[in-house]
């Protein structure tokens, strides 16, 4: 595939489209937010932002996030000039979207997953960096692009979500002083948190609750998990994601090395988030055509849930608890 510049490739973009992952999370929001403001501030371009599933409430104070479309408004038929991918691990995670990506005339992906490796025309991946946002940060800067406040904000939400308010390993002295720039050019760290990690409605703690009631473990405590099926979201009677930082209550315990969440999608599919303490879990969920990240990772296994924690435990045995 042919490699292009970012800035003249734009510049002869007549239309683009930027498209964030299924179950959006701060980092692939933001990021999204954030390049279709700096595109438009730069070179007066607009550009559509795609979700493949419902925003979280939490994010909702990300002003531009109203202008998002779910991928049912768009016309497949449509071909774009440029198709810009934000924290996109592997193509699945963008579902069906994935046919505006393939007849793009321009292909491109901003992203930290060290298991990113499908094609582009320009990549900007950085596995080393603590996020997406922290990674477009830096290819703003480095093509002198226009800072304002709303943009400083999305910025500074993606980092603080993705490295879990600055306490996960990906935190480097980098990051943090990329978050300091982001306050100086507007980003307000109070309101951001609040947003993010205090707006927590009764529903959601609730469920949360019950999910950590029915958590199962494994190998002296070692692994801990929790199967999440449609039934139990029903019973909270929520289209919102409840789900969200569950795993990481499990991976908190001081006994546990690996916890892993199991989300029915379907019949017999469930999308799979591991953490772990040491260990590598992306060899984990690679094995079952995942990625993501040393400490955080994910897949979609097609079985029954026992069937699926069979399959997740003897492949976590395999590693070094």
């Amino acid at each position: 595939m042919e490699h292009l510049n970012l800035d003249d490739s734009i510049k002869i973009s007549k239309n683009i489209l930027i498209i964030s992952h299924l179950n959006p999370d701060g980092d692939t929001l933001g990021s999204m937010v954030a390049l279709r403001d700096l595109i438009y501030n730069q070179y007066k371009k607009k550009s559509e932002m795609m979700i493949m599933s419902k925003i979280p409430k939490m994010y909702e104070f990300l002003e531009g996030l109203k202008d998002a479309k779910h991928i049912s408004q768009y016309d497949k038929s449509m071909v774009y000039d440029m198709v810009i991918l934000v924290d996109i691990a592997a193509l699945d995670r963008i579902c069906d979207a994935q046919i505006f990506y393939e007849k793009a005339k321009i292909k491109v992906s901003i992203d930290h997953h060290k298991t990113n490796n499908y094609d582009a025309n320009i990549r900007f991946v950085k596995s080393e960096a603590s996020s997406t946002g922290e990674v477009l940060y830096e290819i703003a800067q480095n093509h002198g692009w226009k800072f304002d406040e709303k943009i400083a904000e999305a910025l500074y939400a993606a980092i603080l979500t993705d490295t879990g308010g600055f306490r996960f390993d990906n935190t480097s002295a980098l990051t943090l002083k990329i978050a300091s720039k982001l306050v100086s050019l507007g980003a307000k760290p109070q309101w951001i948190y609040k947003n993010c990690y205090e707006m927590k409605s009764k529903n959601f703690v609730m469920f949360q609750a019950y999910c950590l009631n029915k958590a199962e473990f494994a190998e002296n405590d070692k692994i801990a998990y929790i199967t999440v099926y449609k039934k139990d979201i029903e019973k909270f009677a929520s289209e919102n994601d409840l789900t969200e930082g569950l795993v990481e209550k499990l991976r908190s315990m001081d006994s546990t090395e690996v916890a892993f969440l199991l989300k029915e999608i379907d019949n017999k599919m469930f999308k799979v988030s591991m953490r772990s303490k040491n260990i590598d879990v992306s060899e984990v969920t690679s094995a079952f055509n995942g990625g993501g990240h040393k400490f955080a990772a994910g897949c979609v296994l097609k079985y029954s849930a026992d069937d699926c924690i069979k399959k997740l435990l003897n492949e976590i045995r395999k590693q070094d608890l």
